[in-house]
C-alpha cells in the first residue's frame, strides 16, 4: 500500500505542498466570462493563444465605450507564488474587472502555467508569449483589440509573483521591436522577490514573520529551475547572475507596497534599485494593509485607491 506523502506546508484556502516538492490546490470560486452581458460595468472573454501550453487570457472591457475609441492596454499577471492562481479566480475578477472600468483600459489578463508541474522560465515565457501574440501574432485578428486596443499605450501590471513577472518581461521586451506596440510604463504591487542571503527584516523577524519566510523559500525552492537556488536573477535582480538594469531601457515604473506585508522591504529595495539605475520610478504605500489586500477585497476603499494610482500612471502618457 502507498504511503501518502508527508505534508510540508499547508496554506489553508490554496495549496499544499508535499515533501517530494509536488503540491495539491484547494477549489476556489470560478468567475465564468462574460462576452455580451456586462457583469460589474465590464465584459470579458477567454481566448487560448497558445493551445500547444495550453495557455490563455481573459480581456476585460468597460461596457460603456463607444465602438471604435482607443483604450490603453494593459497585461496583467496574477500573483500565487507562481504555484497558484488564476485570472478566473473570482476575487481577481473583480479587482481586474474594475481596473478596467476605474483606469479606462483593455485588460489582458494571462492565465500562466504554474509550477512546480511547470518550473521557471515557464510563466516567463507564457507571460511573454503573451505580448508577442498581441503585438505580432493572433491579437491582431482579435475583434476586441482591433476595435479598442490602443498599441501606442501598453503596460504590464501584475501582483506578488505576478509582480515578479511584470519586471523579468519588462526586462526581456525593453528595447525589442514589437511592431506598433509600445510598452510605456511598468506597474508592480507586492513584488515577489528573494535571494540567498538574508535581508535585515529577515534577520530580524518575529516567530510568525519566519513562518511566512518560510513559506518563501518553499515557493522559490519549487519554482526556481532545478540546481538554481534563490540568487537566479529572476529572484534576486541584484544577484551576481542579474543583469545590470542601467543597460536595460525600462519604461517608468510604479512600485506598490502594503504596509503590513512581509515582501515590503524587498519591494521598496526593488524601487531602490531602479533609482539608482537611473530609471523613472513611483513608489506608492498602501498603509496598514496586508499582501494582496485588493485581490482579498476588491471592492475596499484601499483597492480603489490604488485602482484610482493605476489609473493615473497609465493616462499621464495620454498625448
Amino acid at each position: 500500500m502507498e504511503m501518502p506523502q508527508k505534508v510540508v506546508k499547508d496554506v489553508p484556502g490554496f495549496f499544499k505542498i508535499f515533501a517530494d516538492d509536488t503540491i495539491s490546490r484547494y477549489e476556489q470560486p470560478l468567475m465564468a466570462a462574460s462576452e455580451q452581458v456586462a457583469v460589474e460595468g465590464t465584459r470579458s472573454k477567454d481566448i487560448v493563444i497558445d493551445p500547444a501550453t495550453g495557455v490563455w487570457v481573459r480581456l476585460f472591457l468597460p461596457d460603456d465605450v463607444p465602438h471604435g475609441q482607443k483604450l490603453p492596454l494593459l497585461f496583467y499577471f496574477h500573483g500565487g507564488g507562481f504555484c497558484c492562481g488564476s485570472t478566473a479566480w473570482e476575487l481577481a475578477h473583480s479587482f481586474l474587472s474594475g481596473v478596467a472600468r476605474a483606469a479606462r483600459v483593455l485588460v489582458i489578463s494571462v492565465d500562466y502555467r504554474l509550477t512546480p508541474e511547470h518550473r521557471l522560465p515557464a510563466a516567463y515565457d507564457d507571460c511573454c508569449y503573451a505580448v508577442e501574440w498581441a503585438a505580432l501574432g493572433g491579437g491582431k485578428a482579435e475583434p476586441w483589440l482591433e476595435s479598442y486596443g490602443d498599441y501606442s499605450r501598453c503596460f504590464m501590471g501584475g501582483e506578488s509573483a505576478g509582480g515578479n513577472i511584470v519586471h523579468i518581461v519588462g526586462t526581456m521586451t525593453a528595447g525589442r521591436h514589437l511592431g506598433a506596440l509600445h510598452i510605456r510604463g511598468l506597474i508592480v504591487i507586492h513584488p515577489f522577490f528573494g535571494s540567498e542571503e538574508r535581508i535585515e527584516s529577515e534577520k530580524a523577524a518575529s516567530e510568525t514573520r519566519a513562518s511566512e519566510i518560510e513559506l518563501s523559500d518553499l515557493l522559490w525552492r519549487i519554482s526556481l529551475p532545478l540546481g538554481s537556488n534563490r540568487d537566479y536573477p529572476a529572484s534576486n535582480p541584484e544577484g551576481p547572475l542579474s543583469p545590470d538594469l542601467r543597460d536595460v531601457p525600462l519604461p517608468p515604473v510604479l512600485v506598490e507596497v502594503a504596509g503590513l506585508d512581509m515582501l515590503k522591504p524587498r519591494g521598496l529595495l526593488y524601487y531602490e534599485l531602479l533609482q539608482r539605475c537611473g530609471k523613472e520610478a513611483e513608489l506608492m504605500e498602501a498603509e496598514g494593509q496586508i499582501h494582496g489586500y485588493h485581490i482579498f477585497y476588491p471592492r475596499s476603499e484601499a483597492t480603489r485607491l490604488l485602482q484610482d494610482r493605476m489609473s493615473q500612471f497609465i493616462h499621464r502618457f495620454d498625448v
